[in-house]
């Protein structure tokens, strides 16, 4: 295998790549093995025919297709470990020659590593965030907490009011006569739900139980029965039962049945304390995201579009594995939203560039302050990687390659600079 690079313009390079004959020859090989049993001749039982009376019948060129697809894989990998430069995207491919007997040559367009002239990036300033809560704030966490263990009860000596959980009967009508879908019985409603059309559930505040109430409105333009679109409909209800919300008392007996604290003071100063140590994780995730971004912006770097395009792939497929868990695959996932592959790359763009970037600062912002991962270190993310698995040291160490470790050193040292760009930011 020979290996020739010309650098091309924006961070580009063509990577020409020469398998010898004899490796072509094992790929043609190979691909007549793979095709035999597909081919059929008069005379010869499949799976029988030499390879020569296949290639006088179809042309030598008949395998040539697949042999590049069996030698191109291996031939570039070993091209990419023998390049000084740093390979950033997927090659573009390009055969130049493919004929038996002779060297097999093909072209692979990829992006390179940018480089990356750092501006500031210590001392860099960024906006404080304010991590103090409020008692509002405990309040309200605390009025969640009631609201997921209230009960709900009948009421019958009143009317509707918003927020209440009704069942009617309805039947509406449009230039008095009434419509497919307009009529249903026991009906679950909750007031202000916003579930039925616009004015519906607001004029059902005040009616009583077990009357007849009617309801005035208009449906929307654009409202999915064509036919209905824009008209102005009556709709005859019956309120047959009224459901609120009783929230538990705020006391003490209340604080210990949904903490571990007897008293509701104590509960009190615990929310506080979870609520300011989630304000502080967001405002460090927020000051570490401002430094970043203040960093990027003082930079200079040219991020090519080949790059950028294996960037957004790699992040579409880690989409794609991740609702597949959830047993909803990609082509399912574009039928409901609608989103073609094109779109959905599109949409990815902006974070795609946004992690490149911020990647390419911070290793060179680590190249600049000479920041090393320590056998300390490394060794601490391999037990990490232990718990999360769940296996051993020794068996994770075993499974790790020379580009997972030299990945991994890398990842810890991304981590350092930011650790120390923070650290010198300016708040203000």
């Amino acid at each position: 295998m020979s290996l020739q690079v010309e650098k091309l313009e924006g961070n580009m390079a063509k990577l020409t790549i020469e398998a010898s004959a004899e490796e072509f020859e094992q790929a043609i090989e190979k691909a007549y093995q793979k095709n035999k049993n597909k081919l059929s001749i008069p005379g010869f039982r499949k799976g029988k025919v030499p390879r020569k009376m296949i290639e006088q019948m179809y042309g030598k060129e008949i395998f040539y297709e697949d042999a590049a697809n069996i030698v191109i894989p291996s031939v570039y990998a070993k091209a990419v470990d023998e390049c000084t430069e740093e390979i950033v995207s997927q090659p573009t491919v390009d055969i130049v020659q493919a004929e038996a007997g002779k060297p097999f040559i093909f072209t692979a367009e990829v992006a390179l590593k940018p480089e990356v002239t750092l501006g500031m990036y210590k001392g860099v300033e960024v906006e404080k965030t304010d991590v103090a809560v409020t008692d509002e704030e405990v309040d309200a966490a605390i009025d969640r907490e009631r609201e997921n263990n209230a009960r709900t009860i009948s009421v019958e000596d009143r009317a509707v009011r918003d927020g209440d959980m009704t069942i009617i009967d309805y039947e509406g009508f449009v230039d008095g006569e009434s419509f497919e879908g307009g009529k249903d019985e026991d009906y679950p409603l909750t007031i202000g739900s916003g579930t039925f059309i616009p004015g519906f559930e607001e004029q059902l505040i005040g009616a009583e139980l077990d009357k007849e109430v009617e309801v005035n409105v208009t449906f929307p333009e654009d409202y999915q029965a064509s036919e209905l679109a824009g008209k102005p409909a009556v709709f005859k209800c019956i309120v047959k039962e009224i459901r609120e919300k009783e929230l538990p008392e705020l006391d003490d007996e209340f604080a210990s049945e949904v903490s571990e604290f007897d008293t509701l003071a104590e509960y009190r100063e615990d929310v506080k304390k979870n609520l300011t140590e989630r304000k502080e994780a967001e405002a460090k995730a927020a000051k570490e995201e401002k430094v970043v971004e203040a960093i990027i912006a003082d930079a200079k770097m040219d991020i090519p579009e080949a790059m950028l395009a294996t960037q957004q792939r790699s992040m579409a497929d880690d989409f794609a594995q991740r609702i597949r868990m959830q047993g909803i695959t990609i082509d399912q996932y574009f039928q409901f939203t609608g989103l073609t592959r094109e779109a959905f790359l599109e949409q990815l763009k902006p974070q795609a560039e946004e992690r490149i970037k911020s990647r390419l600062v911070l290793e060179a912002v680590a190249k600049a302050e000479n920041l090393e991962a320590s056998d300390e270190e490394y060794t601490a993310e391999i037990k990490k990687m232990a718990e999360a698995y769940q296996m051993d040291e020794d068996k994770i160490t075993e499974m790790i390659g020379e580009f997972e470790q030299k990945s991994i050193k890398e990842d810890i040292c991304i981590r350092k600079a930011l650790e120390l760009a923070v650290e010198s930011a300016v708040e203000k």
